[in-house]
C-alpha cells in the first residue's frame, strides 16, 4: 500500500459507564477480521460528517440512541486490505443501555483490567491506549 493512499474513514463508539468499563463488540466470524473484538461503529459515507456516521452506525448496528460524545484521537492503521482512519468518540452512560446486535455476534462490558483477555482488531488497541492515559 503507498504512504500517500487515502484512508478509509471508520468512526467508533467507546461507550463507558460509571466503573469505567466499556461496550465491545465481536465481529461475525464471515467477516473481515472475523471474531475480532472492538468498538461498535462503522464507514462514513461520502459527505458524511463522523459523528453524524457514529449515530447513525449505532442505531444501526445497536439500535441505540447515544448522547453527548467526546472526540479522541484518530488512530491510522494499516490493514492489509487498506489503510483505515479510526475516528473513536467517547460517550458516558449512567446506566448500562439495553441494546440489540443487528451487525456483531456478541457484546460484552469489559473492565480494562480485563481487555488483555480479548482478541482485539488491530486499530482499536491504540484506542485502548488512549482510555489507559485518560484513566491515569
Amino acid at each position: 500500500m503507498s504512504a500517500d493512499a487515502v484512508p478509509i474513514d471508520v468512526v467508533c463508539l467507546v461507550l463507558q459507564d460509571t466503573t469505567g468499563a466499556v461496550l465491545v463488540t465481536q465481529r461475525p466470524a464471515n467477516k473481515r477480521l472475523g471474531l475480532s473484538w472492538e468498538f461498535p461503529g462503522g464507514k462514513v459515507e461520502a459527505g458524511e460528517c463522523p459523528e453524524a456516521a457514529l449515530r447513525r452506525e449505532i442505531q444501526e448496528e445497536l439500535t441505540l440512541q447515544i448522547g453527548r460524545v467526546d472526540r479522541l484521537a484518530d488512530v491510522v492503521h494499516e490493514y492489509d486490505f487498506g489503510r483505515v482512519r479510526l475516528i473513536p468518540y467517547l460517550s458516558l452512560c449512567a446506566e448500562r443501555p439495553h441494546i440489540y446486535l443487528t451487525e456483531h455476534i456478541a457484546s460484552v462490558w469489559v473492565d480494562h483490567r480485563d481487555w488483555e483477555r480479548l482478541e482485539w482488531a488491530p486499530a482499536d488497541i491504540p484506542v485502548l491506549l488512549q482510555l489507559n492515559q485518560l484513566a491515569n
